[in-house]
């Protein structure tokens, strides 16, 4: 069931009437006095994404107007609708392509997200007659992974913490019979996952590295790492609390892996996916890991700790080697990881870090394509000395204050060594604001593109 999308029959349903801006003032010489004085009356503007709900002789709504520009159709172009019409049912008298018509109608739904686990939400919205064209189980599909993780990333660390986020894992895993091992506490030392153990040891619960698989083991292999800090605190290099207030987020990495596998085996692409999640909460105690204290990681390179705070590289650190291992085609890490990349890039656009221009290229194409933004930053390798360490092979902290998304994606990169492709995405994992479809709070950044990508390159 796709939420405010029915694939019931167009009869007693109110048609949504599509006209481009350019043909609306023959569209308008074409109708009625009766609405031509009703659209006079309520001075309405021909602007793309606006509407006007039209009388019908009974001074019910007959139909409503809604206005298209002339560079077609996405995901968003329906996504002020269900919130602003009355509650009802609609139907688009429009000729929409498969594509055009899949994605208008999960823009659609995804306008209709409510954050309402607390709190009893008194929000009604509009439903929308499924478009004939549109393929329903890829609709499904974006809605329900893009859901996920806004409703992952939304939920606060109290119910989110390590413990539940391998839940919420295992719980997809159990749905699409997928192959989960959990390595949780004094084990990570045994299966050497030493600085997803240190960064998380200080906390009550315990850290643990989720790893799971699904898929033939001799097709392509995708992996996919996702950071699962379910709060930061900054460690002993303690944040402000006004820079913890939306600390629940940092999972968000972990909550774009989750939703990206989810498409993935809900579509059955023909690939061996691999999902690691290291899943931790960057605590104080008497146990925390320390400013200065040096780290071997499971790749072996010794790491000084510069800051506390620069936690997220190092649980990705031995996860990511844990992928790289494996050699896979393709490894894709996300991460709510620097302040740097917000303050290149903004907060509503994922950066990314690759060497493989043919691999971004493909990327950008498809975030283009599905709205979806990405944009690329370097792999500056004359900022590699300014992660170096008098003490360790490399430090997890810049020496200046410039370039921290670039000495954070050089971090990462130290680790990968085998993997035939990698691509890092920076993201920011929520909306600061409310925008057609994107209600503010959590919200899912480039898994979307990324799914394209994949689909194109591998086929369904």
């Amino acid at each position: 069931m796709i939420p405010h999308i029915s694939s019931e029959t167009e009869a007693g349903s109110t048609p949504i009437t599509v006209v481009e801006e350019g043909d609306f003032e023959n569209w308008l010489e074409g109708q009625p006095d009766r609405i031509k004085g009703w659209v006079e009356a309520n001075d309405f503007k021909a602007k793309n994404g606006k509407h006007l709900l039209l009388p019908g002789e009974d001074g019910s709504v007959a139909s409503i107007l809604f206005i298209q520009n002339m560079d077609g159709w996405n995901i968003w172009s329906l996504s002020s609708l269900p919130g602003s019409l009355p509650a009802g049912v609609y139907h688009l008298e429009a000729d929409l392509k498969e594509k055009e018509a899949t994605e208008a109608a999960a823009g659609w739904s995804l306008a209709t997200y409510v954050f309402d686990r607390y709190k009893d939400m008194d929000k009604c919205f509009a439903t929308l007659i499924l478009p004939k064209a549109a393929d329903e189980a890829e609709v499904a599909r974006l809605v329900h992974a893009t859901n996920l993780a806004r409703e992952l990333i939304n939920i606060p660390t109290a119910d989110m913490g390590p413990r539940a986020l391998e839940a919420a894992a295992s719980q997809i895993a159990g749905e699409f019979e997928a192959r989960q091992t959990n390595v949780v506490g004094e084990d990570l030392l045994t299966y050497h996952y030493p600085m997803v153990h240190a960064v998380g040891r200080a906390s009550a619960e315990a850290p643990r590295l989720i790893d799971m698989v699904w898929g033939d083991a001799d097709a392509p292999k995708v992996t996919i790492v996702g950071k699962g800090v379910c709060f930061d605190t900054g460690g002993l290099d303690l944040k402000p609390s006004s820079a913890m207030l939306l600390m629940k987020k940092d999972m968000g990495g972990a909550a774009m892996a989750l939703a990206l596998a989810h498409m993935i085996m809900d579509a059955g692409l023909p690939v061996r996916l691999r999902v690691l999640i290291p899943a931790v909460e960057n605590a104080v105690s008497g146990n925390a890991y320390r400013p200065g204290d040096v780290l071997t990681s499971r790749s072996g390179t010794t790491v000084e700790i510069g800051n506390t705070d620069a936690e997220g590289r190092l649980v990705l650190a031995d996860a990511i080697t844990a992928a790289d291992d494996e050699e896979p085609d393709l490894l894709i890490d996300f991460a709510t990881l620097t302040g740097a990349a917000r303050v290149a890039v903004g907060t509503e656009i994922a950066a990314v870090f690759t060497d493989d221009d043919a691999l971004y290229d493909g990327i950008y194409r498809q975030a283009e394509a599905v709205k979806d933004p990405v944009w690329r930053l370097p792999l500056w390798d004359d900022y590699r000395s300014l992660i170096d360490s008098k003490v360790a092979d490399i430090n997890n902290s810049g020496s200046t204050g410039f370039g921290g998304a670039i000495t954070a994606g050089l971090f990462l990169k130290e680790f990968v060594e085998k993997s035939k492709s990698w691509i890092h995405f920076d993201i920011m994992a929520y909306n600061n604001r409310a925008r057609p479809g994107r209600p503010v709070g959590g919200e899912a950044f480039a898994i979307r593109a990324v799914y394209a990508y994949l689909k194109e390159r591998f086929g369904a």
